[in-house]
Order: structure tokens, then C-alpha cells, then sequence
């Protein structure tokens, strides 16, 4: 059976669509091919690495990749994870792609101390990884 492609797309492809990557990875990867990108490429968010590691799944060997019209054009599942991504996807001339938009919080814009931070960053995790358990568990 084909694994259906889910390509998660954000602004710089440092933090959530990095995260969902990874929980999709872990979650459902015999079912799905997962990549991700952004409209740019701001490198891999070592907040994000640990927020992830504390949740057991490994991100550290990730890319930031800016997005590839060619796997955008054949991926099922075209989802993007903030406004700024919704806002100016590339446009997709496939169309059987299915294109959803789930807005998360920027945890990387978070103020404060560096506790508040990284609890911005947990809370972030927490809520990709619910939608992924949702996607996974609907069998999309």
C-alpha cells in the first residue's frame, strides 16, 4: 500500500512544522511519508529539539528546507501550521492535494523567562501532538 505524503509546511520551518514532522514520524509513519519545509529556511530551533526530546522523539537530525514545488504537488496532504504559511502557500496545481490549515501559536516569538519560554514551547508540543494523534487516529 502507498504511504500517503503529509507535507507540513510553516514560515521557516524551525519550530511547529518541525514538531509535527516529528510526532507524525513517530506516530504514523507506516502509514504516511512525512516532510516539511517553509517559505524560508531559519534552521532548526534548538528549543524545539529538546521540547521534542522530552517527549521522546528525536528531531536533532532534521533540515530546514524551504518548500519544493515538486513535493508539494504530489503530496495527498498539504497542511500548514501558522497564518503566514496559510496566507502565502505556493500555489498548488494538483488537484487532488487536500490543503488544511492548522494555526498554532509561534512558540519562538515567546517573551520572558527562559521557563516561560520553554513552557510556551511545551504547550505548543502538546497541541501538535493532539492533532496528530487525531489525524493518525481518523486514518486520513
Amino acid at each position: 500500500m502507498e504511504k500517503k505524503l503529509v507535507y507540513f509546511l510553516c514560515t521557516g520551518n524551525s519550530c511547529r512544522s518541525q514538531m509535527a514532522d516529528g510526532f507524525l514520524h513517530a506516530l504514523g509513519s507506516d502509514k504516511y511519508e512525512v516532510k516539511s519545509a517553509g517559505l524560508e529556511a531559519h534552521g532548526l530551533n534548538p528549543r524545539a529539539v529538546q521540547v521534542m526530546h522530552e517527549a521522546d522523539v528525536d528531531i536533532s537530525e532534521n533540515t530546514s528546507n524551504v518548500i519544493d514545488p515538486e513535493i508539494l504537488n504530489r503530496a495527498h496532504y498539504v497542511i500548514t501550521l501558522c497564518g503566514h504559511a496559510d496566507e502565502h502557500c505556493p500555489i498548488i496545481s494538483n488537484p487532488n492535494v487536500v490543503k488544511w490549515h492548522w494555526g498554532f501559536e509561534d512558540p519562538a516569538k515567546a517573551t520572558g523567562t527562559e521557563n516561560e519560554i520553554m513552557e510556551q514551547f511545551r504547550n505548543t508540543r502538546e497541541s501538535i501532538k493532539a492533532r496528530i494523534e487525531k489525524f493518525v487516529k481518523e486514518g486520513q
